[in-house]
């Protein structure tokens, strides 16, 4: 005679609580929220102080940048940092003028064109199938793991074999292949429905106008992110592989600026806060629309 024992499941005690509190609205009071706000005011602020430091140490004159310690805040702000390195300016060998071309050039070319290359290689990867894609695509996620100073001599023995050392080319083309883009463009393009872009087909767009038209759109979050990082790392960029001065950018100049001691040190305080202004600047115009589009990009079949 067979018996049967039957167990009676019993939830746990976060299961019976979550079931209280399943469907209930949670009343936050003024208390609670003055608290949160207080919160998120003293993070912010913990956060802002590297940036703080930069622009107190753009005004404090030689004698409060020697002491020790070191103050934080400035006692007596002066202009004079700014005033030396704009004197230190006007002696450099070529027109400062001819640096900051270099580095908007470099900048704004390496930029579009990384953000163009990454988005159609993305593109190809994340919607269309073909023989040897998901090998492809895993030596572009190796690649991310190899520093630049890994591929230091490599890259100088093929640029010197293409005669592009000492020119523009020797900066843009490294940076417009960089792995970075491709891999964030591929992963925000994946999870977009194929049947949107088989509308898009029906219609008669190409693919070329489907990835422009509709899938661009869609990563707006990833390509401005691109931007971002692109200004940040070329706006500051030190490369060896410019050797004449007509040729060097902006970072380059000031860092041959800053070189002269310590006699300079309130110039590199004010050099560092004339090199951080852009990527700030850049951040500010586009964070914006970076979490206003990712709030509102998720699509689903």
């Amino acid at each position: 005679m067979k018996t049967t024992s039957s167990v009676t499941y019993r939830p746990g005690f976060f299961t019976r609580i979550a079931k209280k509190l399943r469907g209930r609205r949670v009343n936050r009071g003024i208390a609670d929220n003055l608290l949160s706000i207080l919160f998120l005011l003293i993070m912010g602020a913990f956060m802002a102080l590297p940036l703080i430091y930069v622009i107190l140490n753009a005004f404090k004159p030689l004698e409060e940048l020697l002491l020790f310690p070191p103050r934080f805040f400035v006692t007596n702000p002066t202009t004079q940092n700014f005033k030396d390195l704009f004197n230190l300016m006007n002696e450099t060998w070529v027109p400062f003028s001819r640096y900051v071309a270099n580095t908007v050039f470099i900048t704004a070319t390496t930029t579009f064109f990384h953000i163009a290359f990454s988005s159609m290689a993305a593109f190809v990867l994340a919607k269309h199938v073909f023989f040897g894609s998901k090998t492809l695509f895993k030596i572009v996620v190796l690649s991310l793991m190899f520093n630049g100073v890994v591929t230091a001599v490599p890259n100088y023995l093929l640029l010197a074999d293409l005669n592009w050392i000492d020119t523009s080319l020797s900066v843009i083309v490294p940076a417009i292949q960089a792995p970075l883009g491709l891999y964030l463009m591929k992963q925000f393009m994946e999870p977009i429905p194929d049947s949107i872009l088989e509308s898009a087909r029906i219609d008669g767009a190409g693919e070329f106008r489907v990835m422009w038209s509709v899938i661009m759109p869609q990563v707006k979050p990833a390509w401005l992110t691109l931007i971002i990082l692109q200004m940040q790392a070329l706006w500051g960029l030190s490369s060896n592989y410019l050797i004449s001065e007509q040729n060097k950018t902006l970072a380059m100049a000031m860092q041959q600026i800053v070189s002269g001691g310590i006699a300079r040190m309130g110039v590199a305080g004010a050099v560092g806060l004339v090199m951080m202004i852009v990527p700030i600047l850049t951040f500010v115009l586009s964070q914006s629309q970076v979490i206003e589009t990712m709030s509102t990009s998720g699509m689903k079949e």
